[in-house]
């Protein structure tokens, strides 16, 4: 933790004095959930926690960027509004009251920090303002982050830097993982329309079997990444749904299959995609079918700026979180839209400890994870404002040298 003669001792002790109010918020916001591209509630609660006296800028349909702080270069930092089609099993008193509706994956503990941190640089000031990003639709399509990133409006903002944080089970509590480079893969659906000839089951050889061919498909499209991409570059293409059919004595004339596509690499995403649509098509065709295949292209690689992990890395640990040396995963966050446009950073805050995992109707972490939450956003924001300080001294030390 910073100490008395640290200017940012001041930030750390306002933030933690804010901490019972953005629990209680938490609570609030956790028993109201808004599905996603239905988040005006939820925005309009967090915007009566945040100060505004600055200026709010409504984008992406129902989200929101205010601005915390005099106008100039800015570091943004994500929360994200959206809860799951999930029906709560948690037993607390404050779970969800409506029902099929549920913050499932830690948007509300999200928020919740977010409004503290934002807060504190508000009445104590921080070494550059703060823009508190409000972000719809994280969990569908299409992405909210993207099209906030598209709208311009972190640019017009002055943007130099974008933070985020999530919750995950996978670390325990008290530990958040800062790691440089790539930490989540891109996502892509597709689906597979394998069409033949149908008719009767009795007698196949009069029909082109569209069954049997998308099996054969199913099988083939295994090899895609045992065979198909470098051992050492992560790739995951899973089939998750087969239909075909709706009588047992009836040979369709379609089936479908579809799934998803993900890689940590963006030529490996590019390469399987490619390969995907050929195997399907000679597969479907060595049984006398064809396939057609469709894409629904989800988030890109999230990458995670090199510069912006070290400098935040002992921030962490300053403030009594344990940091991890290292977590990727094949999950992804279209935080990466951020990434793709900024320097941009997304730490992983730990939960485990009796928790279930993320989007389970079980899973409800401790109210203390609000905290640490808020200490690795703030220890995000102040690392991308120390870059900023010095690429700025670098600029106009060449200046005043020319």
């Amino acid at each position: 933790m910073s100490t008395a003669s640290d200017p940012g001792a001041l930030l750390w002790a306002e933030l933690e004095r804010r901490l019972p109010d953005a629990v209680a918020l938490r609570h609030r916001l956790h028993a109201r959930p808004c599905p996603s591209g239905d988040e005006a509630e939820t925005r309009d609660e967090v915007l009566a926690a945040l100060p505004v006296r600055h200026g709010v800028t409504k984008v992406a349909g129902t989200g929101a960027v205010v601005r915390v702080g005099a106008p100039g270069p800015a570091v943004a930092v994500r929360g994200e509004m959206d809860a799951l089609d999930v029906t709560e099993e948690t037993g607390v008193s404050w779970a969800s009251r409506r029902p099929g509706v549920m913050h499932a994956c830690g948007h509300d503990v999200h928020l919740a920090a977010l409004t503290a941190l934002a807060g504190a640089v508000d009445r104590v000031g921080g070494p550059v303002p703060l823009l508190a990003v409000l972000q719809p639709r994280e969990e569908t399509y299409p992405s909210g982050a993207r099209e906030i990133a598209e709208d311009g409006v972190l640019e017009r903002e002055g943007c130099q830097a974008v933070i985020g944080a999530h919750v995950q089970p996978l670390l325990p509590a008290g530990t958040v993982a800062c790691t440089p480079g790539v930490v989540n893969a891109s996502s892509d659906e597709f689906t597979i329309t394998v069409r033949g000839q149908g008719g009767h089951a009795a007698y196949p050889h009069l029909t082109r079997d569209p069954v049997v061919a998308l099996s054969h498909v199913v099988v083939a499209l295994q090899t895609l990444v045992s065979r198909g991409t470098d051992p050492m570059s992560a790739v995951v293409l899973s089939v998750t749904t087969l239909s075909a059919g709706s009588a047992a004595n009836v040979v369709p004339g379609f089936a479908v299959a579809r799934g998803t596509v993900r890689a940590m690499r963006t030529a490996d995403r590019e390469a399987v995609q490619a390969r995907l649509v050929e195997v399907a098509s000679l597969a479907a065709r060595t049984q006398g079918c064809t396939a057609e295949v469709e894409f629904v292209h989800g988030e890109p690689v999230l990458d995670n700026d090199a510069s912006l992990a070290a400098a935040a890395t002992p921030l962490l640990g300053e403030s009594g979180l344990r940091v991890s040396p290292d977590l990727r995963s094949a999950g992804s966050d279209d935080f990466s839209y951020f990434s793709q446009r900024h320097p941009s950073l997304m730490l992983f805050v730990g939960t485990h400890g009796g928790t279930a995992q993320l989007h389970s109707p079980a899973y409800l972490p401790s109210d203390d994870r609000v905290r640490d939450v808020a200490y690795a956003l703030t220890a995000g924001y102040l690392a991308a404002a120390e870059l900023h300080r010095q690429r700025t001294d670098n600029e106009q030390g060449a200046h005043h040298d020319h």
